[in-house]
């Protein structure tokens, strides 16, 4: 039976969750998914680096704590290059899940450059690759006949961008409409139980959804991205992220939120992109009032949603986690089953 040798570049919550997983689970996903999975590398910027082309024993990095272990005590090195071990490692998949900016999308973007220029497949839960380089990398992937993954990058484990490309088939897909990000739906839902913006942004951090600097959730940044990833992925937009107009919460007051109640309204940070009687894209980020019974509006707390406006079924929702360790995980986890789908099905019709 086939077995997948992986790296995971980033050693933090997703990826070390996908390794608990492997280790914990590995028996069972061999024998329901057709396919092991054996670790031959891992980075880290604290740990450093691991590279076992006969297999790591995933009790080690799993049982390290914070303190000042690195890799080197277990014949690795403390000192972390992820070009080399990506270039240079016995690995098939490359699973990515590092900290990026989204700005430039960097280092992730890099990352999954030398993997796939190295002939090895990828998977990561990153935007910044897929929203700001997607077609570029698609490209590179296709050019040296290898995958290109990342179904985590907009609603971590929940599977909407593979659904619509392959669910879809024989509909027309119109436009989206999301509630792309948990961070501010979970804001916008305690000021309307009666907490200000800043109490309920103090709130949401102290339970570990928003950031120290919430900026990216609350401005609207996270959505935009996803924005731009969904248009280009499933309406073929084009698009670069400047053509995704964005606006967050920030503007949004207690008043403007008790006056939606008393009309029968919610507010939302909705992302969303339209298809144009032309065959342009519109596409935008802000938040809005939407009546009580619009498919989203009931979307509350941390959960993600998006609707398909499709021209035979008219609205599909689809909601689900957004975020999480173990959702993300789980995202890595169908890239790889979508990988082996492909190239089982390949070689059957050989």
């Amino acid at each position: 039976m086939t077995t997948y040798d992986i790296a995971l570049i980033g050693f933090g919550g997703v990826n070390r969750t996908l390794a608990e997983l492997i280790a914990t689970r590995g028996e069972t996903l061999h024998t329901e998914l057709g396919f092991g999975l054996r670790v031959v590398a891992i980075t880290d910027l604290r740990l450093g680096s691991l590279v076992q082309a006969e297999g790591i024993d995933l009790s080690i990095p799993l049982n390290l704590g914070g303190g000042g272990e690195t890799f080197a005590e277990y014949g690795g090195s403390a000192d972390t290059n992820n070009e080399s071990v990506i270039r240079n490692c016995t690995a098939d998949i490359i699973c990515e899940a590092t900290f990026t900016n989204p700005d430039d999308g960097e280092p992730a973007v890099s990352h999954v450059r030398w993997a796939l220029e190295s002939g090895k497949s990828v998977c990561t839960t990153n935007k910044g690759p897929v929203a700001l380089r997607g077609a570029e990398l698609t490209s590179l992937a296709e050019q040296n006949g290898v995958h290109f993954e990342f179904e985590g990058a907009v609603m971590s484990g929940t599977p909407v961008i593979r659904l619509a490309k392959k669910m879809f088939a024989g509909l027309e897909l119109k436009g989206f409409e999301g509630i792309l990000n948990g961070t501010s739906n979970y804001v916008l839902g305690r000021m309307e139980a009666g907490l200000g913006l800043e109490a309920a942004i103090g709130e949401a951090q102290e339970l570990g959804y928003a950031e120290a600097n919430p900026s990216a959730d609350i401005e609207g940044y996270d959505v935009q991205l996803k924005v731009l990833i969904l248009a280009n992925e499933l309406l073929d937009a084009g698009m670069e992220l400047q053509d995704v107009q964005r606006q967050g919460i920030s503007a949004v007051t207690p008043e403007n939120i008790r006056k939606a109640a008393r009309e029968g309204r919610r507010w939302k940070l909705v992302g969303a992109a339209r298809r144009n009687l032309d065959g342009s894209v519109t596409a935008g980020v802000s938040p809005v009032a939407l009546p009580l019974d619009h498919g989203l509006a009931g979307i509350s707390g941390a959960t993600n949603a998006v609707s398909f406006d499709t021209d035979l079924l008219g609205a599909v929702t689809v909601s689900g986690p957004g975020a999480g360790r173990v959702e993300t995980a789980y995202a890595l986890l169908s890239d790889i089953i979508a990988m082996h789908a492909v190239r089982t099905g390949a070689a059957a019709n050989a």
